[in-house]
């Protein structure tokens, strides 16, 4: 049992990332659709590529969108308007009309005029009735059916436009009057006496309605003709058009919205699975061949997956909702924080892997990952010194054009055509690029989680009136002087071999801050010609110097430095011996031990560390050069780094011969 924790114990590491490929893998998995996936990938206009192609199973041909909508639209134009009618009213306006007319109309009036006026009336009454009045100003369709119901049954049909509505009536009385010459002298009396009379008989039953038309809307049949099992579908070089690209799109939504059974279903999970574990694979193959430093770091592989799975998160919650604002979810963030934290070329590794995990659960997905490896690859390329905002501001724009760029070529060599271009989609973009700034508070937030360190915090570290450098300065002038001046020599150095000169820049002005402990110990202080060496033994000197290491991490702690910083503070002697102090030791006595006088390590494990160490006792021997020359200076520098190497002081350090001149390499 022992045997096993202590083989667990030394593993620990290992198994942690086993179980962070495991359950990244399983919340991937799970939020990818469970359905089926036509195997096959097709564009309208462009030849069937694939093998001759029968059909698998018999299956419906699904109508366009089009098609439905306009099916839609002709049964609602032409559906049928329910009215209920009174019965009674018509008997009771007809009775109280006779004796309106008769009240008003001139006693003087002639007997047979009078029924003359009364006839013609009576005749434009039952005009009116004839459909039927309706009291609502309802809005129709004057072609639209109209069916009228009493409480039993139905009583007439006729078009909407028979039926006339209180405003109507107007018009045509006048209309009525107008047309004989003899009815205009009583024209008041007579319109008087019909707008007394004259009630509405019609009312619109807009529920039997709606009922009527939501039934005939669900006998649509969202299907037009059966393509049989084993019938020929298209040939292979065959282009997609017309029918066979309605019917290959019909068998593409029956192999998406089928019901798996357990059977199948958990043979698609099992092949996402496979297909997630895999590329999550690479990644961590990626990072234990090319980035060993990264890969040893839980901390920044559980960082690196995170923000995958935070994308695949982000993309699959936009397409559950509407797959067509895909576009809108900014995954080049992702290169970018990587690149900001580590370096382009994992930046962009684990970018190609991202889209192509998402390749399988977005439309269009050809067209998909090629817009965005090729944005990623903008955002590598264009994106260099984020911690200056005009750059990220000039890099969006880039990136944003060239999703534009990409998306207009795709587009015409489908339709062959921009008669419908889809501007909607260029806003889309635009509004990708504008959340892609969002980047800026993003790198911020995750210094803090995961205690990381970006080139903006770089930045602020390299201010020399920072609260640490300021007591630096205050405290130990001359360390200080020497901070600055490894700082500029470092940082040229960093920028010939293509290593991080701002990180290496900001490692040498803090280097050294454990001096400030006893500053006058260290001959870069002592501006007074008294040594406080000469009163100590060779062991007890060495000893203050060696612990300034230790002091300077302590001090970096307390100030909350990034880790990436402290780095520099404990490799910047490695392993090496404080040697003056150790030869005057074997004066006094041959037995002593070296070890009493090498620096705890570690040695540097990186080309920043390494630089640093190199300047460092390179710009603090310097000054003991008398009447330096170019020869003098380089066999100077020569012997330091030689001995450094000798001692294998960069064994960890990745830095070879090759790396003495060349452009810079992200």
């Amino acid at each position: 049992m022992s045997f096993t924790f202590n083989q667990f114990y030394k593993n620990q590491a290992k198994f942690y990332k086993i179980g962070l490929l495991i359950v990244s893998t399983i919340f991937i998995v799970f939020l990818f659709p469970k359905s089926g996936r036509f195997k096959y990938d097709f564009e309208k206009g462009k030849p069937w590529l694939s093998e001759t192609y029968f059909a698998p199973f018999t299956f419906a041909i699904d109508k366009t969108t089009e098609e439905i909508n306009k099916e839609k639209s002709d049964i609602k134009l032409n559906g049928i308007l329910y009215f209920n009618i009174d019965t009674s009213i018509v008997t009771q306006s007809k009775f109280r009309l006779l004796n309106e007319l008769n009240r008003n109309l001139p006693d003087t009036l002639l007997v047979s005029n009078k029924e003359a006026i009364i006839n013609l009336s009576k005749k434009q009454f039952n005009t009116f009735y004839s459909i039927g009045v309706l009291g609502d100003n309802l809005k129709a369709n004057d072609n639209s059916s109209i069916l009228i119901l009493d409480d039993k049954s139905e009583v007439k049909r006729g078009v909407f436009s028979q039926i006339y509505t209180q405003e109507e009536l107007k018009n045509e009385l006048n209309k009525f009057i107008t047309n004989e010459d003899f009815l205009i002298p009583f024209k008041t009396p007579i319109i008087t006496s019909f707008f007394n009379t004259i009630r509405p008989n019609l009312n619109y039953n807009k529920l039997l309605t709606d009922k009527v038309l939501n039934e005939q809307l669900g006998k649509i049949s969202y299907s037009r003709g059966i393509v049989e099992k084993e019938t020929l579908i298209i040939s292979k070089g065959e282009v997609v058009e017309g029918e066979k690209y309605a019917i290959l799109k019909s068998l593409e939504s029956k192999y998406e919205s089928q019901i798996w059974t357990n059977y199948n279903f958990y043979w698609i999970i099992f092949a996402y699975t496979l297909l997630v574990a895999l590329a999550l694979l690479m990644l961590l193959l990626f990072l234990k061949k090319y980035r060993l430093d990264i890969f040893e770091n839980n901390t920044k592989v559980t960082f690196i997956f995170f923000n995958i799975i935070v994308v695949i998160l982000l993309t699959t919650l936009v397409i559950n909702y509407n797959a067509a604002y895909v576009y809108i979810v900014p995954i080049v963030v992702l290169p970018l924080i990587l690149k900001a934290f580590f370096d382009a070329r994992l930046g962009l590794f684990a970018h190609v892997i991202t889209v192509l995990l998402l390749g399988s659960i977005v439309p269009n997905s050809y067209e998909y990952m090629f817009l965005q490896i090729i944005a990623g690859i903008v955002t590598i390329l264009t994106v260099s010194e984020l911690y200056k905002r005009v750059n990220l501001f000039i890099s969006v724009g880039q990136i944003t054009l060239v999703y534009i760029l990409a998306y207009f070529a795709f587009y015409v060599i489908h339709e062959g055509n921009t008669d419908n271009l889809e501007f909607e989609t260029f806003g889309l973009f635009i509004l990708c690029g504008l959340a892609t700034l969002f980047v800026q508070p993003l790198i911020y937030v995750y210094e803090k989680l995961f205690g990381l360190v970006s080139d903006v915090s770089l930045l602020e570290l390299s201010d020399t009136n920072s609260k640490l450098l300021k007591q630096l300065s205050n405290e130990a002038p001359g360390t200080f002087h020497h901070s600055l001046n490894v700082a500029n020599l470092a940082e040229a150095c960093a920028n010939e071999i293509g290593a991080n000169a701002m990180l290496v820049r900001v490692g040498a002005l803090y280097h050294d801050i454990g001096k400030m402990n006893n500053p006058v110990y260290f001959t870069e202080n002592q501006s007074s010609g008294l040594n406080p060496h000469d009163e100590l033994s060779p062991i007890e000197s060495a000893e203050i110097i060696i612990k300034h290491t230790l002091k300077g991490i302590e001090i970096a702690k307390k100030n909350k430095l990034p880790e990436r910083i402290i780095d520099f503070i404990r490799t910047h002697h490695g392993t090496s011996v404080v040697y003056f102090f150790y030869k005057k030791a074997l004066e006094i006595d041959e037995n002593i031990l070296i070890k009493d006088f090498q620096y705890s390590g570690p040695i540097p494990f990186n080309k920043e560390t390494a630089i640093l160490m190199m300047c460092d006792s390179v710009e603090a021997a310097s000054k003991s050069l008398k009447e330096p020359t170019t020869p003098k200076i380089d066999y100077f520098v020569e012997s330091i780094i030689e001995k450094q190497m000798t001692n294998g002081q960069f064994l960890n350090s990745n830095i070879t011969f090759k790396n003495n001149t060349g452009p810079k390499e992200d």
